[in-house]
């Protein structure tokens, strides 16, 4: 499969000076196209500072990141803005929302940036709603709507300018069980429509729904444990796998 990110040797340093820390050491890194991707580590090994460098949400200190065979460095500001508006989309474990907007604006508000007609985003919004399973809560206030709901409202907001690639960063981390199981089902059925996903996350069970799992310590890749596609019924022996390694990489 064709890669849609590339990351080559890429360091990131944070300090000055003798201060200096790598956060990350030099990582070569692939994303086909369409595939499912997970990336876990201890605290502080590097997971979240990848996943960040390669969607070009902050800037790497040497080495270089490419999406779609264009390298991030040669876009301008704006360019890059909004590549990352309209070819990625992006879910935070705390979806940020305006609490003077109710939950359909907040959807739709990124997207309207492109000047796209109204009604077109809000048709398209409430479809992604109804497919997510919170159609009906167009109105209700971000504040009234519980941790699960306000997930899936971040997610259709990722959702609404088709992104090649979905970035998520402990997507699960601030729900209950139920609401992670479900949150980690929908992620697999947009991924088996044709959307990559880079996900970071501390669960094995989460990692478990990926079709790759990447390991982080002290800022480099240290393990790939590949997983092929997951048919949904063999998830406990695949988080096997992930924590059994996951433990290997932390000894």
């Amino acid at each position: 499969m064709q890669a849609i990110v590339t990351g080559t040797n890429i360091v990131k340093t944070f300090g000055k000076g003798g201060e200096q820390a790598k956060a990350l050491a030099g990582v070569d890194v692939q994303i086909a196209e369409g595939e499912f991707v997970a990336v876990m580590g201890p605290s502080g090994s590097g997971k979240s500072t990848l996943l960040f460098a390669l969607s070009g949400m902050d800037t790497i200190t040497s080495g270089s990141v490419s999406f779609g065979g264009v390298e991030l460095s040669e876009l301008g500001e704006n360019e890059l803005a909004d590549t990352r508006r309209t070819k990625m989309g992006f879910v935070f474990q705390q979806p940020t929302m305006l609490k003077n907007l109710n939950l359909l604006d907040n959807i739709i508000l990124p997207a309207a940036q492109d000047r796209r007609k109204t009604d077109g985003l809000v048709k398209e919004a409430k479809s992604l709603m109804e497919r997510t399973g919170i159609a009906g809560l167009e109105a209700r206030d971000t504040t009234a709507v519980s941790g699960g709901q306000l997930q899936r409202a971040g997610i259709c907001r990722a959702l609404l300018n088709e992104p090649r690639i979905l970035f998520a960063d402990e997507p699960t981390g601030a729900l209950d069980s139920k609401s992670a199981e479900e949150i980690m089902g929908l992620l697999v059925e947009i991924n088996r429509d044709g959307t990559a996903i880079l996900l970071v996350t501390h669960d094995a069970k989460v990692a478990a729904r990926a079709d790759r799992v990447l390991f982080t310590k002290d800022g480099n890749i240290v393990s790939d444990l590949p997983l092929g596609k997951s048919d949904g019924g063999d998830t406990a022996a695949r988080a096997e796998m992930v924590f059994a390694r996951m433990t290997a990489v932390v000894s």
